[in-house]
């Protein structure tokens, strides 16, 4: 399948090689080509920046993020929150309408420092947001509630057997993403959650997760289901 990524951070850069490993042909979406593939060094959560990490992976493609867009048969949008609206602009709706995009993104703001909070929340979500302006898009809300190494290898933590959530309007586009993450990445705990205005609940979740992460200095904590 051809997968555009929106995004060349920590989420994208756990996403494409495990894509491209699967057999999918992956292009990665930025705004600017030339300035992403020059950053080098660490950034402040001590992950590589984007150039020193495309050296090393070569072989996935890079464009802007319309070409992201344009290349997807699926669409995955691992933007940072305020960055989502922006690049999914920059994208085009023309480039987009019709497809599943898969919405990885949380509504975090950290302009008063660590913890975040969210900028959109309780009567609304990022989601929500996304959907209203690409009517025509269908959304699907889902992985972002775990790290980015637990979205494409959810056996690194527990056997696998925690949880993770899907929602969007689109029941169709909905269990082609729960076949997807089920198939591809070996997620067996998948809840169909219900339409968008569900983003409110796994996005208002980053509050727990967070928390979770500082008491146990360790990303790798998620939630299992029982019901």
């Amino acid at each position: 399948m051809k997968i555009g990524i929106l995004g060349t951070g920590m989420v994208a850069q756990s996403l494409a090689p495990k894509l491209v490993e699967l057999g999918h042909d992956v292009l990665l979406g930025t705004r600017d080509v030339k300035e992403s593939l020059a950053r080098t060094g660490t950034n402040g959560w001590g992950h590589p920046e984007f150039g020193d990490w495309h050296k090393q992976n070569s072989h996935i493609k890079v464009g802007t993020f319309a070409d992201a867009a344009v290349h997807g048969e699926l669409v995955m949008n691992a933007c940072s929150g305020h960055g989502s609206l922006p690049a999914l602009k920059a994208a085009g709706a023309n480039n987009l309408n019709g497809k599943i995009l898969v919405d990885i993104s949380n509504p975090l703001d950290f302009s008063n420092g660590f913890p975040p909070s969210l900028f959109v929340g309780n009567t609304d979500s990022l989601g929500e947001q996304i959907q209203r302006e690409y009517p025509s898009v269908k959304v699907v809300k889902t992985l972002n509630t775990v790290n980015a190494m637990l979205m494409t290898n959810p056996n690194m933590l527990g056997g696998g057997d925690h949880t993770i959530f899907v929602s969007g309007n689109d029941a169709q586009a909905k269990e082609a993403v729960i076949d997807f993450l089920k198939s591809q990445f070996g997620w067996r705990d998948v809840i169909d959650f219900g339409d968008i205005t569900n983003a409110r609940a796994t996005e208002s979740y980053l509050h727990l997760w967070i928390r979770m992460f500082g008491q146990f200095q360790n990303p790798m904590v998620t939630i299992k289901v029982l019901k």
